[in-house]
């Protein structure tokens, strides 16, 4: 799968190919759950019939959190998560564009044609129902299919994929994973939930109390999810899952201030230090709570890890 990050190396790109089509869809993929995967779907079977590349649109940040800022909701997969998964779908490439001042101002009908049309020579656009662009959202689907037959590409949309009566999304993903229903949010998504990224250098200060932890970078944005949970670990030995405790959050009784993923892992002292890992969650077992100094924070970590262990069946 090809990534392109940017409107300049979108350029070049064209440059590079400027006879290149493509068939598109555009949106967060957030999570990249079964709608957004119905999406997919819809988009490879459609570029297969063509015979062009099925490419994928998405900005950074996501539109909602330029707006928002610290408001927005968690994300539920970082930029690397969201490209593997859609990689993982088949997706021939995926263009990621900054979403900047200059984006957001940007009219609904220049969107059309300077992006889609002049730089992503766009020859079928698959999107929601309910989808919206341009400048105050003033673009629509039946803006699109007018633009489509000005233009010369198809325009064809996705209904709301419905579970047990719930409409599939990002939010109903997110208000699983609050309630610690991971069962729901595994249906939701077709896969366990997890959260993945790059082993980095912490406190150190787990060492100390016995309980060393392999800290995860949460990159500044705030989970879906807080607290202490049983989870398994991929990327550490090759088709194995390792099992450990893990503490999303904030560290309150080290003073902590930036969100970080900790995670103890059993039975396992490699360095794993840079390395790429994906923590997978299992079962909640207690929120996270400020102790009364590092004795007391030692003492229900160990409390932690007999739960994790029990819900593992190793206890």
């Amino acid at each position: 799968m090809e990534l392109i990050r940017g409107l300049h190396n979108l350029d070049v790109y064209r440059r590079k190919f400027p006879a290149q089509q493509c068939v598109l869809t555009i949106g967060n993929f957030d999570g990249v759950h079964c709608g957004h995967q119905m999406i997919l779907r819809q988009l490879k079977e459609k570029s297969s019939l063509l015979g062009l590349p099925s490419t994928v649109l998405i900005f950074e940040p996501q539109p909602l959190e330029y707006f928002a800022g610290q408001g927005a909701p968690a994300r539920l997969s970082a930029f690397r998560e969201k490209v593997r998964l859609l990689a993982e779908a088949g997706v021939d490439s995926v263009i990621c564009l900054q979403f900047t001042e200059a984006m957001r101002s940007q009219s609904a009908s220049a969107f059309i044609e300077d992006i889609l049309v002049n730089n992503l020579g766009v020859q079928h656009l698959i999107v929601g129902d309910d989808f919206r662009f341009g400048h105050k959202q003033s673009g629509d689907f039946q803006m699109l299919e007018k633009a489509g037959v000005h233009y010369g590409f198809g325009v064809s949309k996705t209904c709301t994929l419905m579970q047990n009566g719930e409409r599939v999304s990002s939010t109903a993903v997110r208000t699983a994973l609050m309630n610690s229903d991971f069962s729901r949010a595994e249906q939701l998504l077709a896969r366990p939930y997890a959260i993945s990224g790059r082993v980095m250098y912490g406190q150190q200060l787990g060492r100390t109390i016995g309980v060393p932890t392999a800290n995860v970078a949460l990159k500044g944005k705030k989970a879906p999810l807080e607290g202490v949970f049983a989870v398994e670990v991929a990327g550490l030995e090759a088709g194995k899952l390792v099992q450990g405790v893990a503490n999303v959050g904030v560290r309150p009784t080290v003073c902590g201030k930036v969100p970080v993923l900790e995670v103890h892992l059993f039975d396992f002292d490699d360095s794993i230090y840079g390395q790429h890992i994906r923590v997978v969650f299992r079962k909640k077992i207690r929120n996270e709570q400020k102790f009364n100094g590092l004795d007391a924070l030692q003492q229900q970590i160990h409390l932690d890890i007999a739960s994790a262990r029990k819900h593992f069946g190793a206890g």
